[in-house]
């Protein structure tokens, strides 16, 4: 006999199986059954599971010292790890402050920012700007600053007003005729006409995810879309925030996103791959002229969480980037990717209702389609990317469904985000499966039948 759960469970009463152990790039339940981790969890497990460093990095920290709070120490781990992060930002960034995951430093990116204008005797800034379809956390300021009407449905009663551009998604926004160059600086130049709006003297900042994550599905922006903002922002004297928690810490092959746009953001937040899912955290890194402004200021910080800095997390997070360094995982992440990519497009390139294929790195989104012509998406009463999860699930695959890629609520995608140590075998298995489940899920609601 089934025992009820008395855990408050995301969607509502789902019969989750129970994981009990990982292995590799496989987490398996009670019942034994294997899965195929082809999404990291929610991008997070980029190292697999249970890796025997990570996990003896935990044991050694615990047992020193596995707690305290960062008013009163600073720790080993701590040091070594913002040491670490700072230095791979080729001298573009000079702090680090440590958090407990992706939500909760959007929230201090948020606090820093306003902060440094505090000290900078721009106490009257107040906006913050960000793009639709944009998604920053699930916490009160993280989820006012997003622009994803899903998520915010229920919320907007208690939520600051979002100051919203269109966001950067060629496949849907693009005109025909347009080169995505010129697409890419006219969506850059809605920034400058917002700043206008709103008085430059009233805007803190700008906060954009490097590569758009879970809300349209591994959306990369176009060439030269980060330069035209990062200029825009210099002109006006605007913070530039750039959203790499799920998208940084070597996820799209290099240390951080923003190094393949060529551009220098002040602010960048990073979690998910960050410790790899081995501990929470997240951790927000900080620009030379923020850094600056806030050492010499005449008040401290007004910000912290009880867990910043958490001496057992950094602990696990220095293991993991240590070993995506010495194992050379992120050239790994460029060539697994490039052969994702190519057997994702072999398989499901000429699927009929498979409507884009798009990403970075190790990080793919499949956009489904009921018209591939028109672009049309499935009606949201399907709920297609949950029948493609679940379809999945049944062949021993994990992967991340989204819907709401076209408004927010209509257009469903799936994302495809591998551990950096898959195999090309594993990768083999990854997409027969996600075709597989994709044929399966469109026969249970298109008209017409199976593909």
């Amino acid at each position: 006999m089934s025992v009820m759960s008395r855990v408050l469970h995301r969607a509502g009463a789902p019969q989750l199986p129970i994981a009990v152990r990982g292995d590799g790039c496989y987490v398996i339940d009670k019942e034994g059954k294997r899965y195929l981790d082809g999404s990291g969890g929610a991008v997070v497990s980029c190292l697999g599971h249970s890796h025997p460093r990570i996990r003896e990095a935990i044991h050694q920290q615990v047992d020193r010292l596995a707690y305290t709070h960062a008013s009163m120490f600073s720790t080993e781990p701590m040091e070594e790890l913002a040491s670490l992060l700072v230095g791979e930002a080729s001298g573009e960034l000079a702090k680090a402050y440590f958090v407990s995951g992706g939500s909760e430093a959007t929230e201090a990116a948020l606090m820093i920012s306003r902060h440094f204008w505090a000290v900078q005797g721009g106490a009257h800034k107040r906006w913050f700007i960000s793009r639709k379809s944009s998604y920053h956390g699930f916490t009160t300021g993280s989820l006012g600053v997003s622009g994803a009407p899903y998520r915010r449905q229920h919320y907007e009663c208690i939520l600051p007003p979002a100051n919203l551009i269109s966001r950067c998604f060629p496949y849907r926004d693009r005109p025909e005729g347009e080169s995505l160059e010129m697409y890419g600086q006219r969506m850059a130049d809605e920034l400058e006409t917002k700043i206008i709006d709103l008085g430059p003297e009233n805007v803190v900042a700008f906060i954009a995810e490097t590569v758009v994550g879970a809300s349209l599905g591994a959306v990369a922006a176009p060439p030269g879309y980060f330069k035209r903002i990062r200029s825009i922002c210099d002109r006006h004297d605007v913070l530039l925030i750039l959203d790499e928690v799920l998208c940084g810490c070597g996820r799209t092959g290099t240390s951080y996103a923003f190094q393949q746009e060529q551009v220098r953001p002040d602010l960048v937040t990073i979690g998910k791959g960050l410790a790899a899912g081995y501990q929470p955290i997240g951790a927000v890194l900080i620009g030379h002229r923020v850094a600056q402004a806030l050492a010499a200021g005449a008040s401290a910080l007004r910000h912290g969480f009880t867990y910043s800095g958490h001496a057992t997390a950094c602990a696990a997070a220095l293991a993991v980037q240590q070993t995506l360094r010495e194992e050379d995982l992120l050239p790994a992440v460029r060539r697994k990717g490039a052969l994702l990519e190519n057997i994702l497009r072999q398989r499901l390139g000429a699927r009929p209702h498979v409507g884009d294929i798009r990403g970075r790195g190790l990080l793919w989104g499949v956009e489904l389609v009921q018209d591939r012509d028109s672009k049309e998406p499935f009606a949201p009463v399907y709920r297609l990317h949950e029948r493609v999860q679940k379809a999945a699930l049944r062949r021993g695959l994990l992967c991340y469904p989204m819907q709401g890629a076209l408004d927010g609520y209509r257009g469903d995608h799936i994302q495809i985000a591998p551990p950096y140590i898959v195999s090309e075998e594993q990768i083999e298995d990854l997409a027969r499966i996600l075709e597989e489940s994709i044929i399966d899920a469109v026969g249970q609601v298109h008209p017409g039948g199976r593909e």
